[in-house]
């Protein structure tokens, strides 16, 4: 079967890419680290051409690479350079937001609708969807709940999982499961979207999905503030939650490394304090009610660790402008980080207790690999989540010998304190091919047993995204 030419009948005029420069955005990842053939693109508009598509890949044998907004961070994107071309099935045309219920907290959207454009829809109608991270304006909602992102507001909302009550998903044989369920409470056997949310696209293409709204806040107040150390930092989160509670929708730590590179490679950033600091801090309150009651508290808090000695220097953003431009330099990071070298990034959670520890032990354990490497620090530190990043300079890299080998050897090294520490080696960016082999070496037998079991139930020809996720199994 000429799949090509079959999917052309099925989907149409525009609804299959095979051009060089039309394919160039979906074979290559982000960051430019991965890249690999493929057959052509998929542009399917509906749920029932999405499982067109499928039945035609399986009926001629072909690989499936289900792809959204392709910011993935560990290559589970992008097709091999090596295997067989897949077909790439990307949801860009399914951009519908199918109902918003206010009154029930919920909105049921298309897979690829853009993370973005959910969150504006649930602002329209008076709500909050609070999954936000720095790629908000690019990656699609299927990609969000197929890796289970997190971001910046799992402190008080919980990563994608939480925020997730019902799937549409079209499976490896072509059928349609649709679990749209809006309810919180389902009891009825095993609760198979979980099986979906985190699954890199190997168990099914996410066409919709359920999404749980929040209250939308009506008044914010954000500080800026420089401390000496991540254990200053930990105190201060103490004396933020004794103070303000589930207020706390922030809390966000960088290094000085982070700030200067995001300052110096992204047009428009200014550092917020007159000082040098070594660590630097962004501080989140949100609620109902007025700015005025959230920044007394933010001030009392503040007030008392300055006098403490705990804060170096701080500043309150007195605008919705300021408080957007705090914010953009948080979501800078990885754009400055991909224009200034080439940066290792780790993806560990560890008991949010543990975080000071682990990132001295880190940093000493990679500088004795590569001596006064720079590493750059950034932390979700309400939840426990570092990425912690080993960084070379372009020019450093390219001396690199086996730039592989030192990457492995290096991530291992920092996932190897992680794991000591009680935490993980993958919090919110997935697996995807760059830790296929970190899962191999932590995950137990029974584990990655119980997880292939899963994969043969629902893809025994390994079809969908084959070589992500799940490590072969050892002869």
């Amino acid at each position: 079967m000429d799949v090509t030419a079959a999917l052309k009948s099925c989907l149409g005029p525009g609804g299959v890419l095979t051009d060089a420069a039309d394919l160039a955005g979906h074979i290559e990842d982000w960051r430019g680290r991965y890249t690999g053939p493929a057959l052509c693109v998929a542009l399917p508009r509906t749920t029932a051409e999405v499982a067109q598509v499928v039945r035609l890949c399986r009926d001629a044998g072909v690989p499936v690479l289900p792809q959204g907004g392709n910011t993935s961070l560990c290559g589970g994107a992008v097709p091999d350079a090596e295997g067989p071309a897949p077909v790439i099935v990307a949801l860009s045309r399914m951009r519908t937001v199918r109902s918003v219920d206010a009154v029930n907290n919920t909105m049921v959207v298309d897979g690829g609708c853009v993370l973005a454009r959910v969150q504006e829809a649930a602002r329209d109608a008076g709500r909050l969807y609070p999954v936000s991270l720095g790629a908000e304006g690019s990656c699609q909602i299927a990609g969000t709940i197929a890796t289970n992102a997190g971001g910046t507001g799992v402190l008080r909302y919980g990563n994608t999982r939480e925020n997730v009550l019902g799937l549409e998903v079209v499976l490896p044989d072509g059928a349609i499961w649709d679990g749209l369920t809006a309810l919180r409470k389902n009891n009825t056997g095993y609760d198979i979207k979980h099986l979906f949310i985190g699954s890199e696209g190997t168990l099914g293409i996410i066409t919709g999905a359920t999404l749980k709204l929040h209250a939308l806040p009506t008044a914010y107040a954000v500080a800026w503030i420089g401390l000496d150390s991540p254990e200053a930092a930990l105190a201060l989160l103490g004396r933020f939650q004794a103070a303000c509670g589930a207020r706390i929708s922030g809390f966000e730590l960088i290094n000085r490394l982070q700030l200067d590179l995001v300052l110096a490679n992204v047009p428009d950033r200014r550092n917020p304090l007159s000082g040098p600091h070594a660590w630097h801090l962004l501080v989140e309150l949100s609620d109902s009610g007025t700015d005025a009651a959230l920044a007394t508290a933010l001030e009392q808090v503040l007030e008392s660790a300055l006098a403490d000695g705990l804060v170096g220097d701080a500043t309150i953003a007195a605008s919705e402008t300021q408080r957007a431009a705090l914010w953009e330099i948080r979501h800078s990071v990885s754009e400055a980080n991909k224009k200034a070298g080439v940066g290792l990034t780790t993806d560990c959670a560890v008991p949010i207790s543990a975080v000071p520890g682990f990132i001295a032990t880190a940093t000493a354990a990679v500088q004795a690999l590569v001596p006064d490497l720079p590493v750059i620090v950034v932390t979700h530190l309400g939840d426990g989540n570092v990425h912690f990043i080993p960084f070379f300079s372009f020019e450093q890299w390219a001396q690199v010998a086996d730039p592989e080998a030192m990457a492995r050897r290096i991530r291992h090294t920092v996932n190897d304190i992680s794991h000591a520490l009680g935490g993980t080696f993958s919090a919110e960016h997935g697996i995807g091919r760059t830790l296929v082999g970190e899962m191999a070496h932590y995950k137990s037998p029974v584990e990655l047993a119980l997880m292939r079991s899963i994969k043969q139930a629902f893809d025994p020809d390994n079809r969908f995204n084959p070589g992500r996720l799940l490590p072969e199994p050892k002869a």
